[in-house]
């Protein structure tokens, strides 16, 4: 995350990202097949989203679970999505997202196949990025039909 506020939104920033991305993924997977692609994918996302936890980290000038909630806040920018919190402790945050305009939005463009790549499967490398004490457990997605996303932020101590 740019320590300078980045004056367009990150649904928006996602949103010109798919429209590049998502015909050169599909190219690709016409080209070297759906597997292979994707796991290229899948590394490459995994690799930028724990540079972006580090950074968040860094701007923040933290890296506890309250500060993790301060940072997602970036995210909700544009009333991206809507978020219930149940639970945040030093060492655990619970909520759920019960709107997901990203989601929506990768729909909208014809790229919902792959908004669970681009997207949501970014989340547990950010937060991996941002401290690596700190592990997510969700077990469903807007983006993949459920009601809602569920996440589970844990802090290890090893």
């Amino acid at each position: 995350m740019n320590p300078v506020p980045n004056p367009i939104s990150i649904l928006d920033r996602r949103k010109i990202e798919a429209q590049i991305a998502g015909p050169l993924i599909k190219a690709f997977i016409e080209e070297i097949g759906e597997e292979k692609a994707l796991a290229v994918v899948h590394s490459v996302i995994g690799k930028l989203a724990r540079q972006s936890g580090m950074e968040l980290a860094k701007a923040l000038g933290g890296n506890t679970m309250a500060d993790l909630a301060r940072g997602l806040t970036a995210w909700a920018k544009g009333d991206a999505y809507e978020m219930e919190v149940i639970t945040l402790t030093e060492t655990e945050y619970v909520y759920n997202i019960t709107r997901c305009r990203y989601a929506e939005m990768y729909k909208d463009i014809g790229l919902a196949d792959l908004g669970v790549i681009l997207s949501c499967g970014r989340d547990f490398e950010l937060i991996a990025g941002f401290n690596p004490k700190m592990t997510l457990t969700r077990t469903k997605t807007i983006m993949e039909g459920s009601n809602c996303c569920d996440f589970l932020i844990r802090l290890i101590e090893s």
